[in-house]
């Protein structure tokens, strides 16, 4: 079927991409110690691949497990658990990413309300939970019997305290309605010939997020991609230039694009082929376009505006 011209979706198939797979590495390249594995999109099961990840490698770890739904990856079916099986299924792959993360280091979790019951809970036996993000996904599919589910939750843990947390790097312009003024002068807002602005601290929710869509350039055709506008987020605030990112659930490659476009490494790990080609292609766009939807000179900007 032929895309519209707008329509900047990717969903590249495996033979046509053959040149993005070849760049990934294989689990053969891990046990013979082949190729470069900073920056490297790893095409394995994340539970073998970790054990050939080094020691205290990560500064930050994304993850983002399947939720606890029924959902079809590419052909193949994550079916849903017993809520006792999907809290067994949690501990494996905490315990399969633990020896990867430094002292200090920071890891997000992302989940839906249902998986996050359980999540939250487990995560806190192998980290120090610091706080619950809540995000709004603004598209979700109606419901005839109960509330609409528009939002999903991120964990946020340390390994240990001393862990970086750059506050002005993740501030929010917003729009200001009522502006405060002292003796003439804006007070704690900007005015612009745009409007009047004020930078605003960080908060756990987040309102401000746009989920992909057909015609923005990172869109793939992953049923569950999350954006780049997101991860700019935790990888900002949790981990500094040169810092090495590690999601053993890489998906389209959103974590490692965005590290790359952030001036950050990384390491993603994936199992499915064809996503892995989706996670090479973007970042070879990448090169030449480092541009976030929503963040522009350092500020992250509303949903919705011009930026």
């Amino acid at each position: 079927m032929n895309k519209s011209p707008r329509n900047k979706t990717i969903d590249t198939d495996i033979a046509e991409g053959r040149e993005y797979l070849d760049r990934c590495l294989r689990m053969g390249d891990l046990k013979s110690g082949r190729g470069e594995l900073i920056d490297s999109v790893i095409c394995a099961d994340m539970f073998e691949a970790c054990r050939y990840i080094p020691a205290e490698a990560a500064d930050l770890m994304i993850i983002d497990p399947p939720y606890n739904l029924t959902k079809d990856y590419n052909g193949k079916s994550f079916r849903k658990m017993k809520p006792d099986e999907y809290e067994n299924y949690t501990r494996r792959w905490l315990g399969a990413t633990r020896h990867i993360l430094r002292e200090g280091g920071s890891v997000y979790v992302c989940c839906d309300w249902e998986s996050s019951m359980i999540i939250g809970r487990v995560l806190g036996e192998y980290y120090t939970v610091r706080n619950r993000i809540t995000w709004q996904r603004e598209k979700g599919r109606g419901a005839k019997s109960n509330w609409k589910n528009s939002m999903e939750d991120i964990w946020f843990a340390t390994n240990g305290d001393g862990y970086t947390f750059n506050v002005d790097d993740v501030k929010l312009r917003r729009r200001v309605i009522a502006p405060y003024r002292e003796d003439g002068v804006p007070k704690d807002w900007m005015e612009t010939e745009e409007g009047n602005f004020r930078d605003t601290h960080p908060s756990n929710f987040w309102d401000d997020i746009t989920v992909p869509f057909w015609s923005m350039a990172e869109n793939t055709a992953h049923p569950a991609q999350k954006p780049e506008k997101l991860m700019a987020k935790l990888i900002l605030a949790s981990s500094n230039t040169g810092d090495l990112v590690f999601d053993p659930f890489a998906g389209s490659g959103t974590s490692c694009v965005t590290a790359a476009k952030l001036g950050r490494r990384f390491i993603g790990i994936e199992k499915d082929e064809r996503y892995c080609v989706w996670a090479r292609q973007r970042l070879v766009m990448a090169q030449s376009d480092s541009s976030i939807q929503g963040y522009e000179d350092g500020v992250f900007h509303e949903r919705n505006s011009e930026k």
